[in-house]
């Protein structure tokens, strides 16, 4: 697959099939993700792959905690500073809306969607799961290159068939991921991702988010 073919081909998907995913695999995925841009090459990202009884453990005492209504259920750092506006509102919930009829979820079923979010905590099924930390005296420059490093590494994935999904949700209910997998206090958690073979036969991985064009985005200065 080139490049090309894997920034049209790449999204969000949210049903794996539970294959295994060979550690030299991830590995290779990790090493073209270190080529991923930083502000003065700091390269600041720090990655927790997770699998097997380590992964099970996270799952399972996440799920638990998050039924506490625990005083973590808000990202460690500043996620807001206002309420979603248009045109942002309205993308959000065009994707809401498409995802949600994809998996059948009518509109106001609380407890449908708290079991959907929690299938965040679950890695929607993937066997490997990856939790992105950076030092927490860095500064928020060092969010983008945590981001260009994640989108590098999705993009590598997709080149060898191997499906993600970025995933913000893992910035909540941060205590149980750091003492599970003994992160230091000197780290932030910043986001999660999933990462396995996508099940191809779930509904919910045939959406494919809608993008803007590019005179919507983009203005050209002198030309």
């Amino acid at each position: 697959m080139t490049l090309q073919e894997a920034l049209q081909q790449r999204r969000s998907i949210r049903a794996f099939r539970p294959d295994p995913v060979p550690p030299d695999l991830i590995r290779e995925i990790l090493a073209d993700a270190s080529r991923a841009p930083s502000g003065t090459n700091i390269q600041p990202w720090k990655v927790h792959v997770v699998s097997g009884e380590v992964r099970r453990r996270l799952e399972a005492e996440v799920m638990a905690h998050r039924e506490t209504d625990p005083h973590d259920k808000v990202s460690e750092f500043p996620r807001t500073g206002g309420q979603r506006r248009d045109p942002y509102l309205g993308r959000m919930r065009t994707l809401g809306k498409a995802m949600y009829g994809l998996l059948e979820i009518p509109k106001g079923d609380q407890e449908a969607n708290w079991r959907q979010w929690g299938r965040n905590y679950q890695f929607f099924g993937a066997p490997v799961g990856l939790i992105f930390t950076l030092d927490r005296d860095l500064d928020a420059m060092s969010f983008l290159d945590v981001g260009a490093f994640m989108q590098t590494l999705m993009l590598s994935a997709a080149t060898r068939g191997l499906g993600t999904c970025a995933q913000g949700a893992w910035n909540n209910f941060w205590s149980v991921t750091r003492q599970v997998l003994e992160i230091s206090e000197d780290e932030i958690i910043v986001a999660g991702m999933s990462l396995g073979w996508p099940d191809e036969s779930a509904p919910v991985n045939s959406l494919v988010a809608d993008r803007e064009p590019i005179d919507s985005f983009a203005v050209f200065h002198g030309f």
